[in-house]
């Protein structure tokens, strides 16, 4: 079973507000006409972000990114695992993507406030309303540190666990809000789609009226959720990580009017999925045949999640298809999909 989910300098005297946190560079028609097209086709770079093993943190892989862009620089925080096969958590910062390989990783487990404990599967976005920038992961259950300077590795508070926001069992934890409520979804590597909800104004707490939204067979609707709106539409955009009948990980999507609204399948099968190996080119050499836990770049970086659907980028973790083993020894690396079909 898979147990996950997944700044060197100081960005902001004061925290983003929602002003700052939001991305308006598209035309404001192409931002009310984009659509999303029925199948995709990406280009994939070579493995951008590898292991930094020390002393300390005698790291096998780097996984389940996210990423924001903020202060001129991207910050991606993602998941650790060890020779022992104990899973932390780990940050980098870089201004260009081709300076990803080279930046330096911190591990969190170096802030006293998160310590050595179990923590995977990061999500990060600044939360508007409170103007707090949010770190949610798992602990176990559902749990989330806060920052006003996510720049500051160590400026994250200790985890606090979201109160009835997902079942037993339950990994793999996204928040996405709207206008008046945010949701909580979550998988069970068994073939369900969990969301909960609380109000803006709850937010972080009120979790309640959780609901099975979308279901199928164990390895077809595995884990890796993640939810986004589409620029200027009040469509959502659902990700979620599945197992081919050739056993490699490769990402189906579906799409819903609203955050409540029926899930419909958009890119959802192997032979026309989201993103596989077999509709991605490797300019570089086909390093992966996964295409497993990872985020769509964002418009911005605040709690409604958007998705400019005209530029499509996914951060993404394969690895060499040779290897095999225990999963927490898996030598899981991240790299960058460019969609190369847009329609827009």
């Amino acid at each position: 079973m898979v147990f996950l989910l997944g700044l060197a300098m100081s960005l902001f005297a004061l925290p983003l507000g929602p002003a700052a946190a939001q991305d308006s560079s598209a035309p404001a028609a192409e931002r009310a006409t984009a659509q999303l097209p029925g199948s995709f086709q990406w280009s994939s770079s070579g493995q951008l972000i590898a292991p930094k093993p020390d002393a300390s943190h005698p790291v096998v892989s780097v996984k389940d990114p996210t990423v924001i862009q903020a202060g001129g620089k991207w910050h991606v925080f993602m998941t650790t695992a060890n020779t022992a096969g104990a899973w932390s958590m780990a940050y980098t910062s870089f201004t260009d993507w081709s300076q990803a390989s080279s930046a330096p990783l911190t591990y969190l487990d170096t802030n006293p406030n998160i310590g050595t404990r179990y923590a995977a599967a990061p999500q990060v976005f600044y939360f508007a309303p409170k103007r707090l920038w949010y770190l949610v992961y798992q602990t176990g259950p559902p749990s989330y540190s806060t920052s006003t300077d996510p720049g500051n590795p160590r400026s994250w508070s200790a985890p606090k666990t979201f109160d009835n926001a997902a079942g037993a069992n339950t990994l793999d934890y996204w928040v996405i809000c709207d206008d008046a409520k945010c949701y909580l979804f979550s998988s069970d590597d068994n073939g369900h789609l969990f969301r909960s909800e609380t109000t803006i104004g709850e937010f972080p707490g009120g979790f309640r009226n959780t609901q099975l939204v979308l279901e199928d067979s164990k390895f077809a609707l595995f884990e890796g959720d993640a939810v986004y709106r589409v620029q200027g539409t009040d469509t959502y955009l659902l990700m979620m990580e599945a197992i081919g009948s050739d056993g490699r990980r490769y990402y189906r999507s579906f799409t819903a009017q609203g955050l409540t609204g029926q899930w419909q399948p958009l890119a959802a099968t192997e032979s026309n999925p989201f993103a596989r190996s077999n509709n991605v080119s490797f300019p570089a050499g086909a390093w992966t045949r996964d295409i497993s836990h990872g985020e769509l770049i964002r418009t911005g970086n605040d709690q409604t999640m958007t998705i400019n659907p005209c530029r499509l980028q996914f951060l993404y973790q394969g690895m060499n298809p040779s290897a095999g083993g225990d999963y927490s020894q898996l030598p899981w690396r991240l790299g960058l999909l460019t969609q190369t079909n847009a329609t827009c």
